[in-house]
């Protein structure tokens, strides 16, 4: 079975090699690596002086403008130049820990499972807030979710995650591919669609990445203030599933967790990040009340809407 690998790729450091290096080591080989770049001048940078089409000959290139991309549709962009039975999305920073990502990401995208997605784990420089935000995000053991979940998963029954996610081509084009305007979160818009049609989400817990990020509550309230754009502009998929009760879990879950370590000290700190996320959050969902300098000061991601302006 054919399988392509599809990376967005933005000033590239080190650690695309890196990543680069361990796709090439796989279980389950690859076909294609496509990297859709994001202004030419930040790789070339990156690959200036060196071997690159020797030592990566999967790999090839496609770059585009800063005010081009868009996280649905630059990633359909990716998927027309792939013909694999199967694709898989990355992210550069999305490190595999083992040569068997792939051959466990791809092991159950067979009957109605239309999609899989991987467990993130934090890194040794991810503080305690990251490391416990990804275990409750990404826990240890594999499901397959359908709409028979969603009276007790809630929103996390269409839950999917591009940093590493694989996609079966037939249900893909069936659907109809990623929304092709959107500010953020295109894999669960699909999953939704998805499952409401259907189709299941697989999350394997043994296909693992390191991936993780030590966020200040500044860029938690822009990141989050993104999110809830997107929920606010598809009340298709989040319109009749809430998302506050995840956010009442995870309080509870960091009591626990801080608890058993004895690290309650922490807690104080955890809740001033979740005040940032939430503020974001609700922000983003009521965007169209705020002035566009708000707008336009709050957001993570401007060239959105000057997408959206044109």
């Amino acid at each position: 079975m054919k399988i392509d690998v599809i990376i967005p790729v933005y000033k590239p450091g080190k650690e695309l090699l890196g990543l680069l290096d361990r796709l090439q080591v796989q279980t389950v080989p690859v076909q294609k690596i496509i990297l859709m770049n994001t202004e030419e001048k930040y790789f070339e940078q990156l690959v200036y002086g060196q071997r690159f089409s020797e030592k990566y000959p999967k790999v090839e290139v496609h770059h585009l403008s800063k005010r081009e991309f868009d996280h649905g549709g630059t990633r359909r962009r990716g998927v027309k130049y792939s013909d694999g039975e199967i694709f898989i999305f990355l992210t550069q920073d999305a490190m595999p820990v083992d040569e068997y990502l792939v051959e466990k990401l791809t092991a159950n995208l067979r009957g109605k499972v239309a999609a899989a997605y991987g467990r993130q784990l934090a890194g040794k420089q991810s503080n305690e807030l990251e490391k416990l935000s990804r275990e409750f995000n990404y826990p240890p053991v594999s499901r397959i979710k359908s709409l028979e979940d969603l009276p007790e998963l809630g929103i996390k029954t269409f839950f999917c995650s591009d940093v590493c996610a694989a996609y079966r081509r037939g249900i893909y084009e069936e659907l109809g591919g990623f929304v092709r305007h959107t500010i953020f979160n295109e894999d669960m818009i699909y999953a939704s669609g998805a499952v409401r049609a259907g189709y299941q989400i697989s999350y394997e817990a043994e296909a693992k990445v390191l991936h993780a990020h030590n966020y200040t509550n500044r860029q938690q309230l822009h990141r989050n203030f993104d999110l809830g754009v997107s929920q606010a502009e598809h009340p298709e998929v989040f319109g009749d599933v809430k998302s506050e009760s995840e956010g009442k879990k995870l309080l509870q879950a960091a009591w626990q967790h801080f608890k058993r370590k004895k690290q309650l000290y922490r807690f104080p700190g955890f809740l001033v990040q979740c005040c940032f996320k939430y503020a974001g959050y609700l922000l983003g969902k009521h965007y169209r009340l705020l002035p566009k300098k708000a707008v336009l000061a709050l957001t993570d991601n401007r060239e959105y809407w000057r997408q959206n302006k044109d």
